[in-house]
């Protein structure tokens, strides 16, 4: 019988996970290690790690959904999430139920004894025992921050896929692209698949893949990827696919991404056969919300949570393709550490309205250190700021400002986003319509 003290939801455990340490980021590992072995958790089955700084959840949810519709079942461990904490955890291509991860969170509870263990780290070892029982063919999981101390590093994968790099945390992760290159690369395991779908890597990647023995997978070496505006071709080592469609994500770097994933599979080919049937309709079907999610309305919305200098600037592209809108509206929050100046550098020369909002979270900057940031990267453009205290509030009086022929912005922090989304997804309707 449970101790009346033992939390007895999922919330009440994600409050206790909170608690237990003192800093919410705790750079080792050790630890985590420690209570893995504790509470048995081993794989039987193929098991995909994903790292890199910009594309790691587009490149797991097209990992997720060309394995669905090979047929495989499917674990995928993915993060942060949006609304609710159990999107985190997929089986079969769905959230898995609150109630279904009390029993993981009791069993970590049990085997940590007097290990402490941060929010992350607790919740990550919760998901991975139960993705460990349930009835699987294929685990995918999403490294949070770097990747040789992160806690799904404490699981040997299969194969890795290493998406784009660039500056991001880099307080933990060191000041330039090669010590964060060469913190993520410590997910590779020796003599097994190693694809890093970055085009240019850094040259600590390649360093750490020939020191470690890795099974090294480069971009125009071993896979690449080619097409035209109707359609795309990918080759690898021994296996090519033509008049491929476009992946159902939107974005100018999601043929990166796909180009990784194709790779990955092929090498995993031995012990994960995949059709080229299963990659034409896993393309097609793929759905990440909050990834250049475009929805339909007058104004447009577009949701996005890139939140560093190199997702925003590829959501600038993707803003500038979209085509023609009189005025653009953003809805922005982000984190206090992160390049506030240069990120927004990057989109404000596309918005002509900016409603800066306040988070729910002590990292969140606060609305004046945003207009700041927001002010500066204008310059000389005389263009609105208003603060809100949250994202539903801002996209509100976003909404109010603008016209039906208008977009809306809503970016930065998945905060941000999932601020927008907590009571469903919003379909807009501008004042001049009534």
């Amino acid at each position: 019988m449970l101790d009346v003290t033992t939390p007895t939801t999922l919330g009440d455990w994600l409050a206790h996970c909170e608690r237990l340490h003192p800093k919410t980021i705790d750079m080792t590992l050790e630890r985590v290690r420690a209570v893995r072995e504790r509470l048995g958790l081993r794989f039987s089955v193929p098991v995909i790690t994903v790292a890199g700084t910009n594309g790691k959840g587009s490149s797991c949810a097209m990992l997720e959904s060309i394995a669905l519709a090979a047929g495989y079942r499917v674990g995928l461990y993915i993060k942060p999430h949006l609304v609710h904490f159990e999107e985190r955890c997929r089986i079969d291509g769905a959230p898995v139920r609150a109630e279904s991860l009390l029993p993981h969170f009791e069993a970590v509870e049990a085997a940590r004894g007097d290990t402490t263990l941060t929010y992350f780290e607790f919740t990550t070892l919760a998901i991975l025992r139960a993705l460990a029982d349930a009835p699987l063919d294929v685990v995918i999981l999403e490294v949070g921050l770097g990747g040789r101390l992160d806690a799904v590093n404490a699981i040997d994968a299969d194969a890795v896929l290493i998406t784009s790099i660039d500056l991001d945390h880099m307080e933990y992760l060191g000041p330039d692209r090669e010590s964060i290159g060469r913190e993520k690369a410590h997910v590779m395991r020796r003599g097994r698949p190693a694809i890093v779908s970055d085009p240019l890597p850094p040259a600590s990647v390649v360093e750490h893949a020939q020191a470690v023995g890795a099974d090294l997978w480069l971009v125009g070496r071993d896979f690449a990827h080619g097409g035209d505006r109707q359609q795309w071709s990918w080759r690898g080592r021994s296996m090519r696919y033509g008049a491929l469609a476009y992946p159902a994500l939107r974005g100018a770097n999601q043929l990166i991404n796909a180009a990784g994933v194709l790779a990955v599979f092929e090498a995993l080919r031995p012990v994960l056969p995949i059709t080229a049937q299963a990659v034409r309709q896993g393309l097609a079907t793929v759905e990440l919300p909050g990834r250049f999610q475009i929805v339909p309305g007058q104004p447009v919305l577009v949701l996005d949570v890139a939140h560093n200098p190199q997702s925003v600037a590829t959501l600038a592209v993707n803003l500038d393709q979209m085509g023609f809108y009189p005025r653009t509206h953003a809805v922005f929050g982000a984190m206090r550490d992160k390049d506030l100046a240069g990120l927004v550098a990057r989109v404000a020369p596309l918005v002509d309205a900016w409603h800066v909002t306040d988070l729910p979270t002590p990292r969140a900057a606060l609305v004046a250190e945003l207009e700041q940031a927001v002010r500066a990267a204008c310059g000389a453009r005389d263009v609105p700021i208003t603060g809100h205290a949250s994202p539903r509030e801002a996209l509100a009086a976003a909404v109010a400002g603008a016209d039906p022929a208008d977009r809306i912005l809503v970016f930065g922090s998945f905060y941000t986003v999932g601020g927008v989304l907590k009571d469903g997804l919003p379909r807009l309707g501008a004042k001049h319509l009534g």
